[in-house]
């Protein structure tokens, strides 16, 4: 995994663990890697991952159970995605309005272009 240099590690890994529950790879009730292995396998402090896990606890997305680990809760896939949502509405959407009235785009002009991505991507996934 790179890391970006404008958002803090442990929230880039929190966005790691909810796309691997949005894309079904981590159901409810799956044990996730621990503190430690995750740490290993991404290469960062294993306190960045334990503030990662905690702040994914208070999100609702994980749940410990003591002694035995950390599993996806039963709402993991709504507050995951609900919190990447948030994250891409304050985060990305400004930057993307800011060059839009920059080059002159209006909504409507997205509309051809998101279409055509629509188009090729559930093609692209049918083959």
């Amino acid at each position: 995994m790179e890391f970006r240099e404008t958002l803090p590690i442990y929230l880039q890994i929190a966005e790691y663990v909810c796309e691997k529950i949005l894309s079904k790879e981590w159901k409810a009730d799956f044990r996730i890697p621990s503190v430690r292995e995750l740490a290993i396998s991404l290469e960062v402090n294993p306190n960045t991952v334990m503030r990662t896990y905690e702040f994914l606890q208070q999100k609702e997305i994980l749940f410990n159970q003591r002694g035995v680990g950390l599993f996806v809760s039963s709402d993991a896939y709504k507050n995951a995605l609900a919190y990447l949502k948030d994250k891409f509405m304050d985060r990305e959407m400004p930057i993307f309005f800011r060059t839009m009235n920059m080059l002159g785009l209006e909504i409507e002009d997205l509309d051809i272009f998101y279409k055509k991505y629509n188009r090729n991507s559930s093609s692209g996934s049918k083959q």
